[in-house]
């Protein structure tokens, strides 16, 4: 097969990697937090967030997750495309759960179908996507009170 988007890579980008490089995802990640720690790693809607900053937010974030759920729980993010998006989805996987990302224009039964069929535990959900995670909520395992544990 012709790799005709190879001749877009800068030059010395190597065009293959080695996927034992890394014992897990997480390792690249922490890897990469300090490594670019003073880069910008998002912009959205005027605003940047760098390595080191989307490193302690999705820390503090993880540490909430592991206050409230069990590792190996799957967590559904309802979010668009914003800088809080990459911070819980690195939270959710330094916490040592499931990310379960769920598109934030499903409808009612959509997303009933898919909270339900992942057995997701928590759903992550931008304000103006609420309103049809409450239609829902009580048809699925998501949990309602973060005073319990389990």
């Amino acid at each position: 097969m012709k790799k005709i988007w190879l001749k877009h890579y800068l030059d010395g980008m190597s065009a293959e990697i080695n996927p034992d490089q890394y014992p897990s995802l997480l390792e690249l990640l922490e890897e990469k937090f300090t490594q670019y720690s003073e880069r910008i790693a998002y912009s959205c809607l005027g605003t940047d967030i760098d390595y080191k900053t989307l490193e302690h937010k999705s820390t503090q974030f993880a540490a909430w997750l592991q206050s409230h759920y069990s590792k190996g729980d799957r967590i559904a993010v309802m979010m668009p495309n914003l800088l809080q998006y990459p911070i819980v989805l690195f939270g959710i996987l330094k916490a040592g759960m499931i990310v379960v990302n769920v598109n934030p224009l499903y409808t009612a039964r959509e997303l009933e179908h898919q909270l339900v069929d992942a057995k997701a535990r928590a759903i992550v959900v931008l304000e103006n996507f609420a309103h049809t995670v409450e239609e829902v909520l009580d048809k699925t395992q998501v949990k309602t009170n973060t005073n319990e544990h389990g």
